[in-house]
Parts: structure tokens; sequence; C-alpha cells
């Protein structure tokens, strides 16, 4: 049985899964109530930086703070599953996630798993993002990238191309491969802290960090040609379709930004 550890990033106490493999971590936890899970706030961390970079002070934690063989990011909403729940019930739909069991299995075949793709149809990445986000930090990474890691920018501007994408930063990598990532995406967010005055955006959209990340991942994934399995990703809490759509339609022909997530 292989060594996995998959951070459940969250803010708040919540129903977690009962399995081994997952470890419930209270993100940018520095300065509050703890709520007796593991903390982003010991060790070396970013725990500071959480109203802005989200998910990834977890992620960043584990990087530093775990030695497992195996590593993973998902979110106390939303998690891997090999089934399709559509139960209502917050206990059927947190029973349907995926288990130690599972995992081992699929990383015989593979060393990283990813959620299946999202699809947006309508629009490519960069359009999308800037018709609901402000698109001033994206931007901003592609002339980082073009300096720092120029081989990454024809993957980086296939974001006006591509209508398709690994989203939610959820993943579970080989420790080895996790850190490579982690050393390219840090190295490039730090960089974008350093050239952006957060000031200018509200509390929603300073959250920018953990958005454009979920860009960058598959660019850094085609980059390096690496070889990955897709599995099916469950959200405890029942999506409202309706409202999501509705303001995807607004941002897209109205360009009317986000207002909150959904």
């Amino acid at each position: 049985m292989k060594d996995i550890k998959v951070v459940v990033a969250t803010h708040k106490k919540y129903l977690m899964p009962d399995d081994v493999m997952y470890l419930p971590l209270q993100v940018g936890s520095k300065g509050k109530d703890k709520l007796g899970f593991a903390t982003d706030d010991v060790g070396d961390n970013i725990s500071e930086k959480n109203p802005y970079f989200c998910e990834l002070t977890g992620l960043y934690w584990a990087w530093k703070n775990l030695d497992s063989e195996y590593i993973g990011l998902c979110h106390y909403r939303r998690y891997f599953t090999l089934l399709k729940c559509h139960k209502k019930e917050i206990s059927a739909r947190i029973n349907s996630v995926a288990k130690l069991d599972d995992i081992n299995k699929i990383l015989e075949k593979t060393d990283i798993i990813l959620p299946k793709k999202r699809n947006y149809y309508i629009e490519n990445l960069y359009s999308h993002y800037k018709h609901t986000m402000y698109i001033e930090p994206l931007d901003e990474v592609g002339k980082i990238i073009e300096e720092r890691y120029s081989n990454y920018l024809p993957e980086f501007n296939k974001l006006k191309k591509r209508t398709s994408a690994h989203m939610f930063n959820m993943f579970i990598m080989k420790k080895n491969i996790l850190n490579d990532y982690c050393n390219w995406l840090f190295d490039i967010l730090f960089e974008l802290e350093n050239r952006t005055d957060i000031t200018k955006y509200d509390a929603f959209h300073a959250r920018f960090f953990g958005r454009v990340s979920e860009l960058l991942l598959d660019v850094w994934i085609n980059t390096n040609n690496l070889h990955y399995e897709e599995i099916n990703v469950v959200d405890i809490e029942k999506v409202n379709w309706l409202k999501k759509g509705t303001a995807f339609l607004l941002a897209k022909f109205t360009n009317k930004k986000y207002e909150k997530s959904f």
C-alpha cells in the first residue's frame, strides 16, 4: 500500500471523509480560533497569505511539511470520486469520495491523478477569465513566464485557444513531481505578488493567486508531457447550476464580473 496523504483544505468545521488518506487542514489558520484539525500555520508556512492564495496555503504547507510518497489537495466541499453520486444528503456524498484503496490502484498506473476537465464550450480559458475576473494578474503571469520560464510560454499562450482545463487546484502527485511543480508555481506567484497592488481589488477578486494557479497546472503538465489519469469529482454541497450558468452568461455577454464563488 502506497503512503498517500490528501490534504483537505478547510476554513470551518465540516464533516470529513472517514479514511486515513485524508488530512483535514485548517487553511488561513494563523491568528484564528483552531477547529481541531491540523493547521497551516506551523512549520514552514504562508498561512497569512490565505485571503489571497486560498487553498494554496494548504498546498504550500503540505509541500514543505509532509514526507508522504504521494501528496494530494482537495477542498472540503469537493473531492475525487469513482462514483456518480446524485444523493442530496451531505453524508451520502461524503461516503462517495475515493478511498485509499481506490487511489492506490490508480497510482499503480500513473504518478499523477487529476480531475476530469471542465469544458467551457462557448469561449476559451483566457476570455472566460477576462469576462469573470480582472485580467491584469493573469497577463502579468504571462510576462513572468516569458522572463523566467520561456519554454512554458507556448502552453501559456494556448489559454487563448483551449476551452477546457483541469480546474479546482485538485490533484494527487508523487512527492518528487509535486516538489518540481511547487518550486515552479510558487516562484511565479511570489513574483506576481511583488508586482501587483492587491489593494486595488476587493476581498473576492484579491484571491486571484488561487485562480490563476488553476490555469497554470495544465501549462506545467503539458509542457513537461506528464502522464496522468483523470477521475470524477463530487461536490459535497449541491451546485446551483441555474445561478452559475446565469452568472457565466452575464459575464460573457455583459462583462459583469463574478462577485462570489458558486
